[in-house]
């Protein structure tokens, strides 16, 4: 009798722990919940804010999302001077939650907002702002998923192994994704093109590609008569290629173009038209690669 007592406490006990919550975490952006739902898998799912077709630049926080916030035990996010928005609810939280700015992580590679001709910081902070696109380069996203195994472990240390197994899983994806969108884009090197707004420095630097400037200042700010007639003469040649993105209004790209000869593409920086999981993440450098390609090839 003592035995079967011992043994269903110990079952009991098992059952407890496999079935133990797992910690909420809470992710900015999609293609940073992407990297999360990668290394979490099969021990709980993240949370993203940002959902659907919403964008970072000009998102405005709803009720529903300062609930979420409240919540989240974990939090993963670029930084200050990228979702400003998001600065005054976590300071909120306090030492309630662990808060990841992985701007401030050592090891990621950080670049300098770029500035001067039809470069422009999306926003004038003074002195020298870093560009906050920063998962749009794999060795990035690589440094990010170990990162995030390294703090979910911290926080939740009975599922420690779990983490560190996905994330080298993760690794070896990535490292394979990057070899096959560096095979496919290097036909398209010495190609230039524009982009709607400064949101790829990171992926054109990585893959050696040639960005000459961008139609907006920033994504939220309408681009003024100055700046269409810089970058129309900037598109002198044709065979340039102008990308909009799925968040904002084409109509401009139209304009733009008029009888200058230039193609137009789409570029989706956030996965703002994917759905949120864990294959977005190479979905999302798929799919700038694929439009890249597909416009810049003659």
């Amino acid at each position: 009798m003592k035995a079967l007592s011992a043994a269903f406490l110990l079952a009991a006990s098992l059952c407890t722990a496999a079935h133990a919550e797992a910690p909420r975490v809470l992710t900015s952006i999609k293609p940073l919940h992407a990297l999360a739902a990668a290394v979490m898998d099969g021990g709980g799912t993240p949370d993203v804010l940002i959902k659907g077709g919403g964008s970072v630049h000009g998102y405005t926080l709803r009720m529903s999302d300062a609930a979420v916030i409240s919540k989240a035990q974990v939090v993963f996010w670029i930084g200050p001077e990228f979702e400003t928005f998001l600065v005054r609810p976590l300071n909120a939280l306090g030492k309630s939650a662990r808060v990841v700015s992985l701007m401030e992580v050592p090891g990621l590679t950080l670049l300098p907002a770029r500035s001067g001709g039809l470069w422009d910081a999306d926003i004038d902070h003074g002195g020298v702002r870093k560009d906050g696109h920063l998962w749009l380069d794999p060795t990035n996203a690589k440094a990010i998923v170990a990162v995030m195994a390294q703090t979910l472990s911290a926080v939740d240390p009975e599922n420690a192994a779990r983490y560190a197994g996905n994330a080298s899983a993760a690794t070896a994806q990535l490292d394979a994704l990057d070899g096959e969108l560096r095979e496919k884009l290097a036909p398209i090197h010495s190609k230039p093109f524009v982009v709607f707004h400064d949101a790829y420095q990171y992926f054109e630097a990585h893959y050696g590609l040639r960005s000459v400037g961008s139609i907006t200042v920033s994504a939220d700010r309408a681009a003024g008569a100055k700046r269409i007639d810089q970058i129309k003469k900037q598109m002198g040649t044709d065979g340039m290629c102008v990308f909009a993105e799925p968040q904002f209004e084409p109509k401009l790209i139209d304009t733009l173009i008029e009888g200058t000869g230039a193609k137009t593409g789409v570029l989706d920086p956030e996965g703002s038209t994917l759905d949120a999981g864990p294959g977005l993440y190479a979905d999302l450098m798929r799919g700038l690669a694929d439009n890249l390609v597909s416009c810049l090839t003659p």
